[in-house]
């Protein structure tokens, strides 16, 4: 296929890459990023969207998506297809899956679960909103940059899948760090506390997968420093993103809306900008009831 892809940072460079190595005729554009091996730079969003079958963006927010899709719709051929990979709010991703629509174009919202890692090894899992159609015609393309891809709907629908995900990703990260906290002042051992937990009915993948615990569990960012695999500026942006969809949904979420005001506090008024998202281990070992 011919492939224009707008937004080369952390994860849309390796996700573009890949897409060329596979022998895609791949063109690329972002307003700071280097254009990686393999794809050929364009001079604007517009220019290299103009011909191409699918266009992929992967951009920081819905307010550069809707930019950027004014940028590209028109420069699009009739019956190509606009993927956007971004986490992005439910409101931009149907707006834009509408103007698309409005041209003659397929449109698809797929943001990505798996990080730089999945991002740069092909790992990757798409939750897709949109038509049947525009799914079938990327399909292929997600085979390449993902194992798995998940059609969940109509426009709005991969956003929505995405936002639930991390809102229960982001309170059980903090429910994780808060038991092994409890545990440290109870005097129990970390890896006693995770051999009982990780086999035991509290068993979740912040435990059993990404232990915020240095040397317990498999290998995750607590054993580097927690240098971020993600981000908790990441996980602060997705929260309120789900609660944003909440209130225009009439959703009651507590335990998102509290875990969103702890990031919230972590990431502007403490020190866990730039830090992993499981970094509030160490904030609660420093803190006292109260």
């Amino acid at each position: 296929m011919k492939i224009a892809f707008v937004g080369l940072g952390n994860m849309g460079a390796p996700m573009a890459r890949n897409l060329a190595a596979a022998g895609h005729e791949v063109a690329g554009f972002d307003t700071a990023a280097p254009v990686p091996e393999g794809v050929v730079p364009a001079a604007s969003a517009a220019a290299a969207a103009a011909g191409a079958d699918v266009v992929i963006t992967m951009l920081p927010n819905g307010t550069i998506l809707r930019a950027v899709a004014a940028q590209v719709i028109p420069a699009m051929r009739p019956g190509a297809v606009l993927c956007d990979c971004s986490t992005v709010d439910v409101e931009s991703a149907r707006a834009v899956a509408a103007e698309a629509a409005a041209s003659g174009l397929g449109a698809l919202d797929a943001p990505v679960s798996g990080g730089v890692g999945g991002a740069t090894a092909g790992t990757l899992t798409f939750m897709v909103g949109g038509t049947g159609a525009a799914f079938a015609t990327v399909g292929p393309l997600f085979e390449i940059m993902g194992q798995k891809a998940v059609h969940c709907g109509e426009a709005g629908a991969g956003q929505a899948a995405k936002i639930c995900n991390n809102m229960i990703l982001g309170v059980t990260m903090i429910a994780t760090c808060e038991a092994f906290a409890l545990a440290d002042k109870l005097g129990l051992d970390r890896q006693k506390m995770f051999d009982v937990v990780s086999t035991s009915s509290g068993y979740s993948w912040t435990m059993n997968v990404y232990c915020p615990a240095p040397g317990v569990g498999p290998k995750s960012p607590a054993d580097n420093g927690y240098r971020p695999g993600f981000a908790a500026d990441l996980m602060l942006k997705d929260l309120r993103l789900s609660q944003q969809a909440a209130e225009g949904a009439d959703a009651d979420t507590p335990m998102g809306a509290l875990a969103a005001e702890l990031y919230a506090r972590f990431v502007e008024e403490e020190d866990g900008s730039g830090m992993d998202f499981s970094a509030m281990l160490p904030r609660f070992e420093k803190r006292h009831r109260g």
